[in-house]
């Protein structure tokens, strides 16, 4: 693996993890139409824990206070009249019961999706449901619910759209935000509920990886490629989490369905020219 390939696809992961356009299709596309070897196993940990530290770096004031609330709404309950913040509390717990049907369908489904991997025209098909599903969620939304209404019946949808999203192709923040929005939400807090939660689930499939990478051997001469997917993907990903945010305060998701329906549509047209 070449370092332009590592500053490619870290580039790739950085920007597609956050918007909604899927990382996992786009990792298993950009290489097929470059004609590039499937990238090593450390690569692909490293950009995982990359965008991990860009989601930290943007919300970690907020992850801090979720996770005291979280702990101190526990402690709760077990001492009566201890104070905490119940609204933050609340939104943690929500954030955790959304991560379970991923972590499930992940733990039961693991061959098939990992299948889905190795076929470029399912991925790029997959993108036409990331699209249907972008459109679907803004004529769907009022728009009218902030992040701080979530219930437990909006967090396991939007668990389930996660759950859907490990199939490469499915955006995870495409499927989450429109799942939040589908429930109506508003766009950027729909947005921002996808990224808290997209926490523990980049940070579980980074640690995952790495297990995988601990019993498959040393990391060999990779090191130079490592730190450039990891620093690359850490950086844009920084920038497409601020972007994003102000983006979708004022403007619809349609650009991106537009884009995932197109490219989705000519690596299908490529797949068949390709036999």
């Amino acid at each position: 693996m070449s370092i332009l390939q590592a500053f490619v696809l870290g580039l790739v992961q950085g920007i597609t993890e956050f918007i909604p356009i899927s990382s996992s299709g786009h990792l298993v596309l950009v290489p097929w139409l470059l004609g590039w070897d499937k990238a090593p196993l450390a690569f692909d940990t490293m950009v995982h824990w990359g965008t991990l530290v860009a989601v930290l770096a943007v919300f970690w004031r907020e992850l801090w206070g979720l996770c005291v609330a979280g702990l101190n709404g526990l402690l709760a309950i077990v001492v009566k009249n201890r104070p905490y913040d119940r609204a933050q509390a609340r939104l943690a717990w929500m954030i955790l019961l959304a991560c379970l049907p991923a972590a499930l369908a992940g733990f039961l489904f693991e061959d098939f999706f990992e299948g889905l991997f190795g076929k470029p025209a399912a991925a790029a098909g997959l993108l036409l449901v990331t699209a249907s599903l972008l459109v679907i969620s803004e004529w769907l939304s009022d728009q009218e619910r902030s992040m701080s209404g979530i219930g437990w019946l909006d967090a396991v949808l939007i668990g389930l759209a996660q759950a859907l999203a490990i199939m490469p192709g499915i955006s995870r923040s495409g499927a989450t935000i429109a799942a939040g929005m589908a429930r109506g939400m508003h766009r950027e807090a729909a947005a921002r509920f996808s990224f808290l939660l997209g926490t523990p689930v980049i940070f579980g499939a980074g640690l995952f990886k790495l297990l995988d990478l601990m019993g498959s051997g040393g990391l060999g001469e990779l090191w130079g490629v490592l730190i450039v997917g990891f620093v690359v993907a850490a950086l844009s990903g920084y920038v497409c989490i601020r972007w994003l945010l102000s983006f979708l305060a004022r403007r619809p998701l349609y650009i991106f369905a537009a884009y995932c329906a197109l490219f989705g549509l000519f690596n299908l047209a490529v797949a068949l020219f390709r036999g």
